[in-house]
């Protein structure tokens, strides 16, 4: 009898679960990584690294979707201000990236959102209320179906706040009206609850480092404001600004929750943090997307000046402590992707760290040669190289297999950082010990740095003969036909 009631409670159970309507990932392994441990450890990693919290609660915050390679860290920089708090709902307003724009905010008509990290419930009562008093609200699944922009939020929010309910909404358009009005409509649902809104936004969109820097500065500035008038203005001047067409996908979400803020009183706005994807370890700055962290209070927060400003910070002289600094930042960049398949932002901000300069980094274990990658243009601000040529040593040193989580408590780290290529004439302009090589013929080329020789007890027709080897030509092809370049290197290691 007792085994039929135990079987009867199991079908009863699982045909319960049956007919839960779950909407999955759709970008769980591409806009963050899709194991629930790394996942885990990732928003672990981010919160370590996050900007210090400003001890007021949020009501609100802005916050960017991108990928977590890009945009991640800013993220983390918004919800580790809320992290010490308790909510009983999150509401995320998500831009509009995949059905066609309206005046319209979709809701979800599931049970739940499905991520490595386990399911997060909808709040149907809230919902159903946030719904009545909003006009142009549906239900309209297609339009959460493949949007990013509320899925990239939840890891966090899972990591952070555990069982806390849910209410995903889909602005559909960037009408400031409509935003506005719907703002004030959410604002009035909440009265009484304890909930954190969240407006899922990234900035300019494509534009080159200089500009997008501008158009975000001056973007974030007005939503500091809380005037949705200002804000669109402001958005409307930014895209018609020379080389900006988007300067935040998600004008709507953010109007909607300024809107939102005022009506439930929090009207203190604090900018934490900004980035755009030239400032992270795997962008370039051709053509960048703006990320910006931007908090909404009861109370007022300490505000950091440096956030917005709108001038590069003086570059200073390279010393001791930017060494320290350099190696702690090669090690972190290791560390973070082995455990949690993330990049947290170099915090450059200016100094010997923002110089753009080349750089060589070189993994040893237990003294045996593991990676050692460098670059030698001067594009790149030197703290951004040293991250960037880290992973390549430790990942992608076609010479040697990925380094593996069990290997890394054994890697040493060495940095050079190099000064400016400077073309010599010959062989005999080449000085063992100080010069590092350079050499180039026939669309073949290959690099010493200045340590190389000493450590090997080289000669330099010897270091040259292994130079053309290394670049695939005849060993003695140094003696004619070839260009030669030397630099010199500050180098320092752990330990």
């Amino acid at each position: 009898m007792k085994k039929t009631i135990l079987l009867a409670l199991v079908f009863l159970t699982m045909m319960g679960a049956g007919t839960m309507k779950i909407r999955e990932s759709c970008v769980a392994g591409k806009f963050y990584v899709n194991d629930s441990t790394k996942l885990a450890r990732g928003v672990e990693i981010f919160l370590g690294e996050a900007v210090p919290q400003k001890g007021v609660k949020p009501r609100g915050l802005i916050l960017p979707h991108a990928g977590w390679a890009f945009s991640g860290q800013i993220a983390a920089d918004g919800f580790s201000q809320a992290a010490s708090f308790s909510y009983d709902a999150v509401v995320i307003l998500g831009t509009n990236h995949t059905v066609y724009p309206s005046n319209r905010l979709y809701f979800h008509d599931g049970d739940a959102f499905k991520i490595p990290l386990g399911l997060l419930y909808i709040d149907k009562e809230l919902q159903k209320k946030i719904m009545s008093r909003c006009e142009g609200s549906e239900f309209n699944a297609a339009a959460h179906q493949r949007e990013h922009s509320i899925e990239v939020q939840l890891p966090f929010i899972k990591k952070i706040f555990g069982d806390v309910r849910i209410v995903p909404v889909i602005v559909g358009s960037s009408d400031a009206a409509f935003a506005e009005e719907a703002g004030k409509a959410l604002g009035k649902a909440l009265a009484g609850r304890n909930a954190l809104v969240i407006a899922s936004s990234d900035l300019s969109h494509y534009s080159g480092y200089a500009a997008a820097r501008r158009s975000d500065i001056e973007a974030m500035k007005s939503f500091l404001s809380m005037d949705a008038g200002k804000i669109a203005a402001t958005m409307k001047k930014c895209e018609t600004s020379p080389g900006v067409e988007t300067a935040a996908c998600g004008a709507g979400p953010i109007t909607m929750l300024v809107s939102a803020m005022k009506e439930m009183g929090a009207e203190k706005a604090v900018a934490l943090s900004y980035a755009n994807s030239g400032d992270t370890v795997m962008g370039d700055t051709s053509k960048v997307v703006g990320y910006g962290a931007v908090m909404f209070s009861e109370g007022s927060a300490s505000a950091d000046s440096t956030v917005l400003d709108e001038k590069p910070r003086e570059v200073g002289a390279f010393g001791k402590a930017d060494k320290q600094e350099l190696l702690k930042l090669a090690r972190r960049s290791i560390r973070d992707y082995i455990e949690g398949e993330v990049f947290t932002l170099p915090r450059i901000n200016g100094g010997a760290l923002s110089r753009k300069q080349g750089a060589f980094v070189t993994l040893t274990k237990k003294g045996d040669l593991r990676g050692c990658i460098g670059h030698m243009a001067e594009d790149t601000p030197l703290g951004i190289v040293v991250a960037k040529m880290a992973l390549a040593a430790a990942f992608d040193d076609d010479r040697f297999y990925p380094l593996q989580q069990s290997e890394f408590k054994d890697i040493e780290i060495e940095i050079s950082v190099l000064t400016p290529l400077k073309q010599v004439s010959g062989p005999t302009d080449i000085v063992i010990g100080r010069d590092g090589t350079v050499i180039e013929k026939g669309g073949r080329r290959a690099v010493f740095l200045p340590q190389v020789a000493p450590e090997e007890g080289w000669s330099r027709d010897e270091m040259l003969q292994h130079l053309c080897a290394k670049a695939g030509l005849p060993e003695d092809c140094y003696k004619s036909g070839c260009k030669f370049y030397t630099f010199q290197a500050i180098v320092f290691k752990e330990k």
